[in-house]
């Protein structure tokens, strides 16, 4: 006896192309765009999503999580520093206390949560979508984000003219780390200045992440590590309690820019 219902290949096909592309055309037009699936692109599309913000993450690899997944040095127990603890308790992520202040978490555990609180919330994912430049508008307000296929990257140059695409939205929040990919494009135009990130000096870099997260140009927001490339702040290394509270309050300012935050 057969254990599955009968379905063609063909069938399984058309769901699938169907589904991705009702989920693309969806993309097109947002409310905000964050570039960047991390912890605090993740934890800004949650609290964004929850308050009834279309919120689309694109997201140049293949998972949601950036080095979230990991910790440090390819050990899987993530650090946070009270008092974002509150947010793996709102969370329901359990952790340990190493050290008064200091909290431990499994790194697979805490990040599957987060995506999953994300994309429960009502989240859309772009995955191995690469953000390739910025959609411009008056007074070169950023209105959205171009993006092509990530394999395209890796294409050998003579057959690599392959155009990309564009999605608008109100808001864009740069969520890509180190790279700072969005807020460098304003910078390859002259609009902004990006030193990069300073050396590592945990207890500094975390507060100052969190207190310069913000609008750094109409229409783009930049949380996380992008906050310490863009402002040449210290970096904070394999600890992510700013990530989480710079993530919610990237989400807080997109709200009040919107008009949402009532």
């Amino acid at each position: 006896m057969p254990i599955f219902e009968k379905s063609s290949e063909s069938s399984v096909t058309r769901a699938i192309l169907s589904e991705f592309t009702k989920d693309m055309e969806e993309a097109i037009d947002s409310d905000v765009i964050i570039v960047g699936g991390g912890p605090s692109g993740l934890i800004a599309a949650y609290d964004l999503a929850r308050k009834g913000v279309d919120v689309v993450i694109v997201e140049k690899n293949n998972y949601l999580g950036g080095g979230f997944w990991m910790g440090g040095f390819l050990m899987n127990s993530v650090t946070v520093r009270a008092p974002a603890n509150k947010i793996l308790d709102e969370l329901e992520i359990r952790y340990k206390e190493y050290e008064n202040g200091l909290y431990t978490t499994p790194g697979p555990l805490a990040c599957s949560k987060l995506i999953t609180a994300a994309c429960e919330a009502g989240a859309k994912v772009l995955n191995m979508v690469a953000f390739d430049d910025v959609v411009l508008r008056e007074q070169n307000r950023v209105a959205g984000v171009v993006v092509n296929w990530t394999p395209v990257n890796y294409l050998p140059k003579p057959v690599a003219c392959v155009d990309p695409i564009s999605l608008e939205s109100k808001v864009v929040i740069d969520g890509t780390g180190h790279d700072a990919s969005v807020a460098r494009k304003l910078a390859e135009r002259n609009l902004l200045k990006i030193p990069g990130c300073g050396a590592m000096w945990i207890e500094a870099s975390e507060d100052a992440v969190v207190e310069k997260t913000g609008f750094v140009h109409p229409g783009l927001i930049v949380v996380g590590m992008s906050v310490s490339a863009t402002y040449g702040l210290p970096r904070m290394g394999p600890t992510f309690g700013s990530m989480f509270l710079s993530g919610r309050k990237g989400a807080e300012l997109a709200l009040k820019s919107l008009g949402k935050d009532g």
